[in-house]
């Protein structure tokens, strides 16, 4: 919940000026009262995301955005499941599972999210790093391999392989231009989902990072 108009505008200004050569796929989750706005005056390569849907496309869920209504608006992703989603709003693994029913039956593109807290990952409950999220503190490189390593292992056996090769598993914790070249080393890591990077001009840099 982070922005005004006048961030706003200036991030789509810094990413239509930045050059994109559309290597990298890029997409952006602005404010929902900010999306029509920006959908409307980004350029191309770079996409729009609502950071969040409910269950159903319609109904006396006042305050909620349905993926039917998002589709309608033009806004081609979705995320999904944030930790600060599931922390502070209670979205549970189910809730979450019927929201990505929801917007991929309405043909929404979904980026879902799952994770650990540090308590968690200090007990061993866990991999992910949710305990990175906001905090400074970065998995290493080589954890964050480990983790989507394991995350495509698991798809593998219990989808399919073909499945675990063409999901990108992308990593998110407390992403920087300074540790984007070392995370992208990871032959499992196939991008970023960047937090409070992205309101900075060093996002550029990380919208530019290639993987080795």
């Amino acid at each position: 919940m982070n922005g005004s108009q006048s961030l706003v505008k200036q991030i789509v200004d810094q990413l239509n000026n930045a050059n994109l050569d559309g290597t990298n796929e890029v997409v952006i989750a602005p404010p929902a009262i900010y999306l029509l706005d920006v959908s409307r005056n980004i350029k191309p390569p770079v996409e729009v995301a609502a950071q969040n849907s409910y269950t159903v496309n319609s109904g006396a869920y006042t305050g909620e955005i349905s993926p039917e209504q998002i589709k309608d608006a033009g806004i081609p992703w979705v995320i999904l499941g944030h930790s600060e989603r599931r922390s502070l709003f209670g979205d549970s693994d189910k809730i979450v599972a019927d929201k990505v029913k929801a917007a991929l039956a309405v043909g929404l593109k979904v980026i879902a999210c799952i994770g650990e807290t540090l308590e968690e990952r200090e007990k061993g409950v866990t991999n992910q790093p949710v305990w990175a999220i906001g905090t400074g503190k970065v998995a290493t490189a080589q954890q964050a391999q480990d983790v989507h390593h394991d995350l495509r292992k698991w798809l593998g056996q219990r989808v399919s392989q073909p499945v675990a090769d063409a999901t990108r598993i992308i990593y998110g914790g407390s992403v920087n231009a300074k540790n984007c070249t070392e995370l992208a080393t990871g032959a499992d890591i196939d991008g970023f989902l960047v937090g409070g990077a992205s309101l900075k001009p060093e996002f550029i840099d990380i919208c530019k990072c290639k993987k080795n």
